[in-house]
């Protein structure tokens, strides 16, 4: 079967194209209903369906002979700690610690959360929850006080899962003073907090509603795997960045792992016993998804990497980890690779290590600018393959369907739709939207919020799910992802993309990463200004590369883009997941006090930012003012 005959299938047929992959699984009871829909949700995959996601991950390949082959490869050069796990090892520690949550109350249904770093029992206690039918929720190790306790005042957890500390390159986080912070201002406090003992911040005293969990480990027996239902929820993941009450993406046993068991076999191309690396945090979905559940349902051997891709302890740690653990198939986001090039622009690190196990590099999370994909392509000689997804989607809605009928790459594109009916009419830019029902793996809700999930997603468009997404699909199907929908800005009445000026400023040989963001402009409505950051060896002065940069975005977009200013800077505000903060950018652009974003990697940034902000926007104010005759107004003084 080739590409078209599997997409046209899943379309035409998507209930018969899904049973068959249902199949592949091993249920304690097939579904009867592949599809079906109710009141309160539009569409729910495999409900009746009688399964355990932590069994299919773990168990099972046991069950099957397969125990001794390695489950999990924790690396950490943090703290200098390898460690292996085979199957049967994942097992019975996941057994063990359900266990330790079973003697704490918890049973099917109830919620935990996971405030931990990247280290094995974080991943150990999301499949001891699967186990026993809770539901997890995931909080990114570090995150606020605040951000914690609105998700434990959302989620209503009975348990709280978390460790002394984390640790950043060489800076020691300690997590319990913002747990006890969260914990005090919740209004729905958990019962229990357990906290792992890291020896990088040994504990010395606890709050008295906290217990160490190497003790409360000791005390407990292994449990067995409940059996839940297709529809029972398997984990809540709260979008980042949210205000007011939160975005808590639901997903659903059933459909979880048939999508996702799925997208191994016909995305990635991935065999049991292979090594596939997803550099992520577990925080994240793309951690949730190909760190702990894909691999594991696949019998894949994993790669939890407490780590970053520079400075631990260079920009050689990617392809070191690659080397020494024979990975075959390797996923991050674009942002590791500008960074990797910022530090290391030639590869010379590269060619300390032999990367010929690697079949393939798999970039998502954020747009694929073509100078970091042809020089990606170039030093690691491997296929690099973008796709494009969301938390919501939990698994590729575009993608390169190499394991049937691999297609070409366009530079720029994530390929083609996956089992989804991606709409924007052939050769226009527009909002991208897919076409009802979503197919399995997909959130059908938000946690005890229908009616957000259906003005966020569904009320835009009647039966498509809004992506909040712009781009466009050439005529050979090809879906060109231009940023998010807010990221298109208006001068003077024309819509123009930021992301296409930034692929222009990308190619810029002097480039390491850009952003470019609208600001308010009286005359013009928004104005187009560019923050770039400069390879390590750049000699080319900061007012130089301005002007070259002016003078590439009139050349090849025009005057109408009204591009005048480009400012250098150390670096530029980022998501922990690698994503750029644009909209915290804009927003300093136009006022002087911006909240600092919880998800944001490192808040010194923003001071970093607010010295060439006010500056350098006046000016250009000044400047669009002067040349017109006109006065500065209020709000561009203010800017």
């Amino acid at each position: 079967m080739n590409y078209q005959t599997y997409y046209q299938e899943s379309i035409d047929n998507p209930e018969s194209f899904w049973k068959k992959q249902a199949d592949k699984l091993k249920w304690y009871r097939n579904p009867s209903e592949t599809l079906t829909k109710s009141a309160d949700k539009p569409y729910t995959w495999f409900k009746d369906g009688v399964l355990n996601t932590c069994y299919l991950c773990l168990d099972r390949h046991v069950e099957e002979g397969n125990g001794t082959r390695t489950a999990l490869i924790y690396d950490s050069p943090v703290t200098s700690v390898k460690k292996h796990y085979s199957y049967e090892e994942m097992r019975n520690e996941t057994a063990k610690t359900a266990g330790m949550l079973k003697n704490l109350g918890i049973s099917k249904g109830d919620r935990v959360i996971i405030y931990m770093p990247m280290i094995p029992e974080a991943i150990i206690a999301m499949l001891a929850c699967a186990r026993l039918g809770a539901v997890h929720s995931v909080v990114f190790g570090g995150f606020a006080p605040h951000e914690l306790q609105v998700r434990i005042d959302d989620a209503h957890p009975k348990v709280l899962l978390t460790a002394t500390c984390g640790i950043e390159f060489t800076k020691v986080i300690p997590y319990l003073p913002m747990v006890e912070t969260a914990v005090k201002d919740s209004k729905y406090p958990p019962a229990h907090v357990i906290v792992f003992d890291r020896e990088q911040y040994p504990i010395t005293t606890l709050p008295s509603y906290a217990r160490r969990w190497q003790d409360e480990l000791m005390k407990a027996g292994s449990a067995p795997c409940t059996e839940v239902t297709g529809n029972d929820p398997l984990y809540i993941l709260y979008t980042s960045g949210t205000t007011g009450k939160p975005k808590g993406v639901v997903r659903e046993n059933g459909g979880h792992a048939v999508a996702l068991n799925f997208s191994m076999e016909y995305t990635y191309d991935c065999r049991p016993g292979e090594v596939f690396w997803a550099a992520s945090d577990i925080g994240w979905v793309v951690g949730h998804s190909y760190i702990v559940y894909a691999p594991l349902l696949r019998g894949c051997t994993t790669i939890c990497y407490e780590g970053k891709p520079i400075k631990t302890p260079d920009a050689g740690a990617f392809w070191r980890v690659i080397n020494e653990y024979a990975v075959n198939h390797f996923f991050t986001a674009p942002t590791a690779f500008r960074a990797i090039k910022k530090e290391d622009p030639e590869a010379q690190l590269l060619k300390k290590y032999d990367i010929s196990c690697l079949k393939r590099i798999y970039v998502a999370g954020e747009r694929m600018d073509p100078p970091t994909y042809q020089w990606l392509t170039d030093i690691s000689r491997k296929p690099v393959l973008d796709h494009w997804w969301q938390t919501e989607t939990g698994w590729s809605i575009v993608a390169n369907p190499i394991a049937v009928d691999k297609k070409p790459i366009k530079t720029g594109s994530s390929s083609l739709p996956m089992m989804k009916g991606t709409d924007v009419p052939a050769g226009k830019s527009g909002n991208i939207v897919i076409r009802l029902p979503m197919p399995p793996g997909c959130l059908n809700t938000l946690w005890n919020n229908y009616e957000g999930f259906y003005k966020s997603y569904l009320e835009t468009y009647a039966g498509y799910y809004l992506t909040g997404d712009g781009g466009y699909i050439d005529t050979d199907g090809y879906v060109f992802i231009m940023g998010r929908i807010d990221d298109v800005i208006n001068v003077s009445g024309h819509r123009l993309s930021t992301g296409e000026m930034e692929e222009i400023i990308g190619s810029h040989p002097a480039i390491a990463e850009c952003a470019v963001v609208g600001i308010e402009d009286e005359l013009k409505g928004q104005v187009p200004v560019g923050f770039f950051v400069v390879k390590d060896g750049a000699d080319k002065s900061e007012e130089d590369i301005e002007k070259e940069l002016v003078a590439l975005i009139r050349d090849q977009i025009g005057a109408v883009a009204v591009f005048k200013k480009a400012s250098k800077v150390k670096r530029l505000p980022k998501t922990r997941s690698g994503k750029i903060l644009r909209k915290t950018i804009r927003r300093l652009a136009d006022e002087r006090d911006v909240p600092v974003p919880p998800t944001i990697d490192d808040p010194l940034i923003l001071d970093e930012l607010r010295e060439v902000m006010p500056t350098d926007i006046a000016e250009l104010s000044k400047v669009l003012l002067v040349r017109l005759g006109r006065q500065e107004t209020k709000k561009t003084a203010r800017a």
